[in-house]
Order: C-alpha cells, then sequence, then structure tokens
C-alpha cells in the first residue's frame, strides 16, 4: 500500500512533460521524415503523391471515430488516476460502436478515390488500417500521460516511427518498388506503436489494481455515457475538422495542379510539420496542467505564463534551426525535382514561406490549450471551425487566383495561406478565450515577438541580413528556463483539488 502511495505521487508537469514529447516527437519525426527520403526514391512520383493523399483522406474521415474521448482523459485523468484503465476500456466500447457507420461510408468513398480504384484496392485498405490504428493508439498514450508517464508516451512515438522506418530501409534494399509494401510496413509500425502503449499503460496503472472507484471520480463529465458524449461532443466535431487545417492547402493544389505539385508542397509541409512537434508536444504536456488548474483561475493564469515564456525561449531556436536543417538536408534528403523547380519550385522557397506560420502557431500554444481545457469547450469547436473556413477560403482565392500563372505562384500562394491561416488562429484564439489581459499585460513582449520573428523569416527567405534580426529572440531564454523550473516546483508542492 506504501509502495502504491509512492508511485501515484508521479503527476503530469509541464516542463518535464513537455520536454519528453517535444524530444520524442522531434526524433520521429526526423525518422518519419528519412522514411519518406526512402519512399521518394523508392516510388515514382505519381504513386508517392497517390499514397500520401490516400493516407490523409483516410486519416481525416476517421478521425470523428476519436469522438473526442482520449482529449477528455488527458484533461480529467490527472484528478483520478485509479479509473484510467477503465476509463480506456470504456472509451474503446464506445468507439467501436461509432466506427461501425464510417466504415461503411469508406467503403462507398473508396472507388470515388481514384478512376482506377480496383488497381489501387490494396493500398487504400491498408491505409485505411493505418489510420483505424492509430486512432486506438489515442486512448492509451493520453492514459500514460495523464498518469504522469509522458516519457513512456514518448518513447511508444519513438518506436513506432523507428519500426516503421527501418522497415523501409529494409524493403528499399530489397529492391521492392511495390507501393503495398511499403504501406504494409508503415502498417505493421503503427500496430507495434499501438500495442505498446497498450502494454505500457495497462503496467503503469496496475498499482491501482483493485481500487476502480466509480465512473464519476474522473469528474461530473464521467457520470454516464450519455452526459459524457455530450461533453466530448465538441471535441469530437473539432477532431473531424481539424485535420484540414494542415491539409486543406494540399487538398486545393491538387485539385487545382495535379498530384505532382501536391507531391512537392508535401516535402515542404514534411519539414513544417516536422517543427510543428514542438506546439503540439507543448500543448499535450499542458492540457493535464490546465485541466487540473480549470478551477482556480490564477493558477490557470501562471500556467498560461509560464508556456508562453517556454514558447518564446523556443522561438529563435526553431526558427533558425528549421531553416538551417532545411536548407542544406532537403537538397541532399529528397531526389533533385522537389528542390531545383522542376516541379514549378523549390520545396526549400515553400518551406520558408510556411516557417513563419510555424512562428504563429508556437505562440498560439497558450491560448489554444486554454480553449480545450476551458470551461466552455464548444468554444475550442468554434475556433477550429472558423478557421478552417478561413484557411478554405484563403486558399481557394489565393492558390485560384495564382495557379494559372505558374505552378511556383501556385505553391508559394498555398504557402501565403497556410502562413496567413496560422496568424489568424493566433488572434482568434486570443480573442475566444478572453485573454487580451493576458496579451496587454505582456505587450511589449507580444510585439518584439512577433516584430522581429517577421523581420527574420523575410531575411531567411530573401537571403538577406534581415534574418540577423532573429537573434534579438534569444533575449527570451533565461525566462523560459526560469519557467520550466518554475513549473516543476510548483506541481510538487500544489496539491489536488480533492486533496484542498
Amino acid at each position: 500500500m506504501e509502495g502504491a502511495q509512492v508511485k501515484s505521487t508521479r503527476m503530469p508537469q509541464m516542463g518535464r512533460d513537455s520536454a519528453w514529447l517535444a524530444g520524442a516527437d522531434l526524433v520521429a519525426v526526423f525518422l518519419a521524415l528519412f522514411g519518406q527520403v526512402v519512399l521518394t526514391r523508392a516510388l515514382w512520383t505519381e504513386e508517392y503523391g497517390f499514397y500520401i493523399i490516400a493516407l490523409d483522406v483516410f486519416a481525416t474521415l476517421f478521425l470523428v471515430i476519436d469522438l473526442g474521448l482520449p482529449t477528455l482523459l488527458a484533461r480529467d485523468g490527472p484528478n483520478a488516476p485509479h479509473r484510467i484503465w477503465p476509463s480506456i476500456v470504456r472509451i474503446y466500447k464506445l468507439q467501436f460502436k461509432i466506427a461501425i457507420p464510417f466504415l461503411l461510408l469508406a467503403c462507398f468513398i473508396t472507388p470515388l478515390l481514384s478512376s482506377n480504384w480496383t488497381v489501387h484496392l490494396p493500398v487504400m485498405l491498408i491505409c485505411a488500417l493505418i489510420a483505424l490504428t492509430h486512432i486506438a493508439s489515442y486512448a492509451p498514450r493520453s492514459g500514460l500521460r495523464a498518469a504522469g508517464e509522458a516519457r513512456l508516451e514518448a518513447w511508444t512515438k519513438v518506436l513506432e516511427r523507428a519500426i516503421t522506418t527501418g522497415a523501409y530501409l529494409s524493403l528499399y534494399a530489397l529492391g521492392i518498388t511495390s507501393v503495398v509494401g511499403y504501406a504494409s510496413a508503415f502498417l505493421f509500425g503503427a500496430v507495434s506503436g499501438f500495442l505498446l502503449a497498450l502494454w505500457w499503460v495497462k503496467r503503469t496503472v496496475r498499482v491501482y489494481e483493485g481500487d476502480n472507484g466509480i465512473q464519476g471520480d474522473l469528474g461530473k463529465d464521467w457520470l454516464d455515457n450519455r452526459t459524457l458524449m455530450l461533453q466530448a461532443l465538441p471535441f469530437a466535431i473539432t477532431l473531424g475538422v481539424i485535420p484540414y487545417v494542415v491539409r486543406i492547402e494540399k487538398f486545393i493544389i491538387s485539385a487545382e495542379m495535379g498530384v505532382d505539385s501536391a507531391a512537392l508542397f508535401h516535402v515542404a509541409q514534411l519539414a513544417w510539420l516536422a517543427g510543428l512537434v514542438v506546439p503540439q508536444a507543448l500543448r499535450a504536456a499542458l492540457l493535464p496542467v490546465l485541466g487540473k488548474a480549470r478551477f482556480s483561475p490564477h493558477r490557470f493564469t501562471r500556467e498560461m505564463n509560464a508556456s508562453l515564456d517556454v514558447c518564446l525561449g523556443l522561438l529563435p531556436i526553431g526558427t533558425f534551426a528549421g531553416a538551417f536543417i532545411v536548407k542544406g538536408a532537403l537538397p541532399f534528403a529528397f531526389p533533385s525535382q522537389y528542390t531545383d523547380g522542376t516541379l514549378g519550385a523549390s520545396a526549400v522557397d515553400v518551406f520558408m514561406i510556411l516557417l513563419l506560420g510555424w512562428c504563429f502557431t508556437l505562440l498560439a500554444t497558450p491560448t489554444y490549450t486554454a480553449l480545450q481545457a476551458g470551461l466552455r469547450p464548444w468554444r475550442f469547436t468554434f475556433f477550429i471551425s472558423v478557421i478552417v473556413a478561413f484557411a478554405a477560403l484563403i486558399g481557394f482565392l489565393l492558390i485560384g487566383w495564382q495557379a494559372p500563372l505558374g505552378d511556383r505562384q501556385g505553391l508559394y500562394a498555398a504557402a501565403f495561406a497556410s502562413t496567413l491561416s496560422a496568424a489568424f488562429a493566433l488572434f482568434l484564439s486570443i480573442q475566444l478565450t478572453g485573454t487580451w489581459d493576458f496579451f496587454f499585460n505582456r505587450s511589449k513582449e507580444w510585439l518584439f515577438a512577433l516584430t522581429t520573428m517577421t523581420i527574420s523569416c523575410i531575411g531567411l527567405y530573401s537571403k538577406t541580413w534581415f534574418a540577423g534580426t532573429g537573434l534579438l529572440l534569444f533575449l527570451f531564454t533565461p525566462q523560459a528556463l526560469r519557467a520550466i523550473g518554475s513549473t516543476r516546483e510548483g506541481n510538487v508542492d500544489e496539491k489536488s483539488p480533492q486533496e484542498e
């Protein structure tokens, strides 16, 4: 019993958990990028383009099956760790019921993806299974994070990508060029990551065996399935919409300019998405912390300020690291047609336009997560829906306007539309959380960061001395280090709501 108490004191901490998740996500993304390099060398451009579009379509279609329940588990799990495993089982039962109509819908949509769909059927089937496996892995990974074991969640991601990339390399070494083979390798990696997450969360919460409590221990939202589904509904709707935030430009390019241009934009976006794992990891680590503090305005604001300090500290590191890595590695890693202008533009130049959007996304971390953890979850749904509508509108306008002028102009327009959407998301999240005080109380820091990062990104794109202004952003580093330390101390000293 004493040992159980020692184990149960491990709680989510923003500084520690975000370091684990961000580090693991960066490793996983670099492994994924290496895997993409193998794919672009092993597959024809048209096959590669169809493969990534099929993955995106099924990931988007099936994501609603998630129901938003793992997000609620990550938010509320720290309040009752003994309910984590029973809640995972409960989540799977609900997800299985909702999956049936979406599987039928997939059967209807599959012939629409390709006029020669019977030839591509094996690839599409495997892509659908990959999407379903990833959705199944969200609940155990959220359970690990809620139990204070973000490090184990991090390992599941790294091992999944390592297995997938190793399988890609094995196929490439054997001279296999079948897209079905590489899709199967991806499925093998996804299943491995899912099973590891499930096994680890079961072992982690084993200390609570015999103390399952009752459904309402996690909070009133978990009292019964009807209440739970109603509370999760905003997140479920959001999950059905959110993939379009990063995919909408690629879909528009595919429709307006063809799969070759979509493949080039995808390569540029891969590097950009690699950087997005940093704000995603920060949000993942911050959600349980804000969820535990959601009924304490003072603690809630304090954690948001600490999160902003960390984001400001990461801003120059991510900007310069991203620019230098992409300029040095992308031309070497991918076939020449993706960087020499053969397909209309260079993926390196497209990335440099996307880089400013990464900066806006990073700075939106505190307010974005506050919408998820807040007392009005429908605002988060509204937020994502408006962002997707804005991204679609600006994407169709800019890409439709520039694409007839040439592939280069169309691709640049897509990147610029993505950056505008990220900036819009930052200010909309501030408005919907009602945290303009959070903005104005630190207005000098905000204005300095926004101005400096914009000038620096313009300089990186144009290859001028303006890029050097970004070095001034390193002035935020000391306060970021202090913020990481303060979150550790704060989490040790604070009591849970039940203890209070």
